[in-house]
């Protein structure tokens, strides 16, 4: 293969990486939509599968704390969240409501079932899918 052909093979494969990507963020945010989310709040509810510090929250996020505050405001007005106090009574976890654990499971199996990923490929294909990532990424 000559270099001319293994640029425009890798220009190629990155744009297509890029496409597949962008559509699962296009699915995702179609489905925070639906559920009366903005796609930050519903990927939010998703990083909490136990109540934690905001920082932690944050750091998971990849975001800054202060973000993280005026985000659990929001969710806390729409009973999504409750601030509970943690074994350390000066740091204050945030935790799902009962709402919120429904709605994470609503949203995890929406986000499941809504993939472009898990909609075009078989199991097999995602598997084999997966250890391409693997790699790609180990």
């Amino acid at each position: 293969m000559t270099a001319h052909h293994r640029v425009a093979e890798a220009r190629e494969l990155g744009f297509k990486l890029l496409d597949v990507t962008k559509r699962m963020s296009e699915d995702f945010d179609a489905i925070a939509v639906s559920l009366g989310l903005t796609p930050l709040q519903a990927r939010t509810v998703l990083e909490m599968d136990a109540p934690s510090p905001m920082r932690a929250l944050a750091e998971s996020m990849g975001c800054d704390a202060s973000n993280v505050t005026g985000l659990a405001d929001r969710l806390e007005r729409l009973g999504i969240v409750e601030r509970v106090p943690g074994a350390d009574r000066r740091v204050k976890l945030l935790a799902l409501t009962d709402r919120g654990a429904e709605l994470r499971e609503e949203l995890a199996r929406m986000v499941a079932e809504g993939s472009t990923v898990m909609a075009r490929l078989d199991r097999s294909e995602r598997a084999a899918l997966e250890q391409l990532l693997d790699k790609l990424l180990g």
